[in-house]
């Protein structure tokens, strides 16, 4: 979904027929003000700023996506006229709240492993129609997107695993039909099961809820025989654990749980009162 029609959607589900507030009040030039109430990571100004382009509004940020701030910190500025402003404010508030949210939650996940070198990866397990919103607040977080749809690479599950009579066949069949770009990951759960995907030429081997130890074993093997492999670790990672599974020598570690474990941070928009 665009920028454009994902902002319609969500003023449209907000005014419905039309703020009632605009029926009685007098047009008035406004000024208002985002303060953070908790520390966080800023995202959704690139969704915010679109906003522009069809009402007129202006916007003064004092931070960029994936800029650190703090309690007290004031956001954004914000001019336009009350009646525009004020049906627009729960909108814009969460917008920015789901997508700073996620990108808090997403860098504390990131400074776990900051030192090792493991890149941190998102999932498909999105909320419908907010794929493209949440993953764009992943990556303002320090995120690293993984595929952002079926067409975009073709992933072997254990449920496809178990449709699939002739892996190797399988696999030369999909050479020939998919793009020459996209690349195939298949899952793993057992050692056994990464050596024949290896061996197919998988492009990713996802080690699947896997024990670190056993993670290591994998590790181990791949670097002996197919150093091109990319391995990925996955399965009930959290802010506890993910440090240890970086340790194993994994390329990267997807989480869903950046996304859909995220709580939301706590600011506030307030009209400037002169008087």
């Amino acid at each position: 979904m665009s920028k454009e029609n994902f902002l319609k959607s969500v003023i449209q589900e907000d005014v419905g027929r039309g703020d009632l507030f605009t029926i009685v009040s007098q047009p008035e030039n406004i000024e208002a003000y985002i303060i953070a109430k908790s520390d966080g990571i800023l995202a959704g100004r690139e969704y915010v700023e679109e906003l522009s382009n069809f009402y007129s509004i202006e916007f003064k940020w004092n931070f960029n996506d994936g800029d650190r701030f703090k309690i007290g910190d004031i956001l954004v500025k914000i001019y336009a006229q009350n009646k525009i402003l004020l049906s627009l404010e729960r909108s814009i508030l969460n917008i920015i709240l789901h997508s700073s949210s996620i990108a808090t939650l997403t860098a504390k996940y990131i400074k776990k492993i900051k030192k090792t070198g493991v890149k941190l990866l998102d999932t498909r397990k999105t909320r419908p129609l907010l794929r493209e919103f949440e993953k764009y607040s992943v990556r303002c977080g320090g995120g690293i997107n993984h595929r952002l749809g079926l067409d975009d690479s073709l992933m072997l599950k254990d449920t496809h695993l178990e449709t699939i009579d002739d892996l190797d066949n399988f696999m030369k069949e999909a050479r020939r039909k998919i793009p020459f770009t996209s690349k195939i990951e298949i899952e793993c759960e057992s050692f056994k099961q990464v050596k024949k995907a290896m061996k197919v030429g998988a492009d990713i081997i996802m080690c699947d809820n896997m024990k670190n130890k056993k993670i290591k074993k994998v590790v181990k093997f791949r670097d002996k025989n197919y150093p091109y492999i990319l391995l990925e670790a996955s399965g009930n990672i959290t802010l506890q654990t993910i440090k240890q599974v970086a340790k194993t020598g994994v390329d990267a570690i997807s989480s869903g749980s950046i996304i859909h474990q995220a709580n939301w941070i706590d600011l506030s928009m307030k009209v400037k009162n002169d008087s």
